[in-house]
């Protein structure tokens, strides 16, 4: 059995900077309580980590005890400028690790609201990207998941685009032509969508058509983790999305002759690397075992 590993998964740039800031700042802070303002990242393995060096998580400033230092580290996926106001007033320390290609949006939302832009974003209503790039318009930007979700828009205003940056191309390129074909006076269109996230989903595609089982490992509750096993299922319908490789049921490599592994971009390689230990153990079991990377 040939175990296919990705050459793209694990760590994206903006998540590795994130994680590296949260330990790095347990390091050097000994005097003042550590938190991140929600999960830093959609991997429990992750923030559990984090809490055992002393970095706990908090959904709210409101949960600070202010009779000490507080330092708050922003989540990758960002937040809304209340947060930051809230921090100040309450003189909290803030160590900014909200990915730099999601601050990106960040300005170009607030440019086009000044603007007289409808702001429509292509994405998960309920992501906390989302939910922080809609902050930066007023919390009057449309989300939208389908074309159908276009029904919301006022078409009679100029309207510009953004996308969550873990989106697929496909599902942006399709909300775009929908929203084209309504023939709307003015539409500004930026793809903000991560390369990283494209590279991955492309390779995704291409580790389905090679392989009688796809293993793709990352948090449940990751937005670029289920897409890519979405992805993969639609080609390879033996798909199976795990986070640690406790969860690897023997049976999916039954018959077998070749087993693709991915990996979302909030993944740590020590997982990924466990995953295909287990892989390569149960293949020898079997037969024989090739490794490409």
């Amino acid at each position: 059995m040939r175990i296919i590993r990705g050459k793209y998964g694990g760590f994206c740039f903006g998540v590795k900077r994130a994680i590296n800031m949260a330990f790095e700042r347990s390091e050097s802070d000994k005097n003042s309580t550590i938190s991140t303002l929600g999960p830093i990242i959609h991997n429990p393995q992750v923030v559990k980590d984090l809490e055992e060096h002393g970095v706990q998580q908090v959904n709210s400033l409101d949960e600070l005890e202010t009779s000490q230092p507080q330092t708050v580290i922003i989540r990758s996926h960002g937040v809304g400028p209340q947060a930051y106001r809230e921090a100040e007033q309450q003189k909290v320390e803030i160590v900014d690790a909200t990915c730099p290609y999601v601050k990106r949006i960040h300005v170009i939302v607030t440019d086009l609201v000044e603007q007289g832009y409808q702001v429509v974003i292509v994405g998960e209503p309920d992501h906390p990207e989302v939910r922080a790039i809609r902050a930066y318009a007023d919390e009057k930007a449309v989300v939208v998941e389908i074309p159908d979700d276009l029904e919301q828009v006022d078409l009679s205003r100029k309207i510009g685009v953004v996308a969550q940056t873990t989106q697929s191309q496909d599902r942006l390129q399709s909300i775009v032509w929908s929203l084209l074909e309504k023939r709307n006076s003015e539409v500004r269109i930026f793809n903000t969508i991560c390369d990283a996230t494209d590279v991955r989903q492309k390779e995704a595609v291409e580790l389905a058509q090679q392989s009688d089982a796809i293993i793709v490992i990352g948090g449940r509750k990751s937005g670029n983790t289920t897409r890519l096993a979405k992805i993969c299922s639609r080609i390879q319908p033996q798909t199976f999305h795990i986070e640690t490789a406790a969860e690897i049921d023997p049976a999916w490599l039954q018959g077998k002759s070749a087993v693709g592994v991915t990996a979302g971009a909030s993944t740590p390689n020590y997982l990924i690397e466990e995953v295909v230990n287990v892989l390569e153990t149960l293949a020898q079991h079997s037969g024989s075992t090739e490794k490409k990377i």
